[in-house]
């Protein structure tokens, strides 16, 4: 059982961890909030949105339709299909708990699985403490909410090529998640590898480019992860 000292140990460290992705979060939210904005949004309303769905484009798909005036039964279907590929992260990132993990932090931990912070708890060594994940995600779900409400509030004071630069700034703390621990481990540079060009290449198939792109990464998840598992299977100690 993990001591109060080494609790907090590990809490500091998913905050100083979590601290680039935070600031990526605030750029990428705020032009998000443009569309919260657009949507009939107030700066609280895009906050608690935000805070509760830490997700661009499930977000961007409900204040489509909170624009459009769809109704309660589509609005929750659209987000569903939207944000379904959190569930094989949520999956896959149970796995590196310790056994003895209670289920109520892998239920907390798994509504605030994102991207980026999948990406974060995932390359730990060994397995993953609950302190870490409380501590990596508290600034980025904080910054993103509070970027929405920014960008409500301020959004239409910049121009939309400022706006459409300052989400660039998420893909690079993405590959900055991504490449350390694919410069460690041959496996892993594999599929990080094969999940750039397999997802340009699904963009040029017809069958498949006509799908939502959540559909897509979980259709690319499942095969890369499949063959991955086939290919360079763990041995268990």
């Amino acid at each position: 059982m993990e001591k109060p000292g080494s609790r907090m140990r590990l809490f500091a460290q998913g905050v100083r961890d979590g601290i680039p992705i935070a600031l990526g979060y605030f750029a990428v939210a705020f032009s998000l909030g443009i569309a919260a904005r657009n949507a009939g949004l107030m700066p609280m309303e895009g906050f608690l949105a935000s805070f509760l769905c830490s997700a661009s484009a499930g977000e961007h798909a409900l204040f489509t339709l909170i624009a459009a005036g769809a109704g309660y039964m589509e609005t929750a279907l659209v987000s569903l299909v939207t944000n379904a590929r959190y569930f094989l992260m949520s999956c896959a990132l149970s796995q590196k708990f310790a056994p003895e993990t209670p289920l109520l932090h892998r239920v907390l931990i798994g509504t605030k699985v994102t991207d980026e912070l999948f990406g974060l708890n995932i390359a730990r060594p060994r397995t993953v403490q609950p302190a870490y994940s409380y501590g990596a995600m508290l600034l980025p779900v904080l910054f993103w909410a509070a970027g929405t409400a920014s960008g409500i509030r301020m959004g239409t004071l910049l121009s939309p090529r400022i706006v459409s630069a300052l989400s660039v700034a998420l893909y690079g703390m993405f590959l900055a998640v991504i490449i350390p621990p694919a410069r460690k481990s041959a496996p892993i540079a594999v599929c990080v590898a094969a999940g750039f060009l397999f997802s340009l290449a699904a963009q040029a198939v017809p069958l498949i480019a006509g799908l939502s792109e959540g559909t897509r990464t979980i259709l690319l998840t499942v095969g890369i992860a499949s063959a991955a598992a086939l290919l360079f299977p763990v041995k268990e100690a």
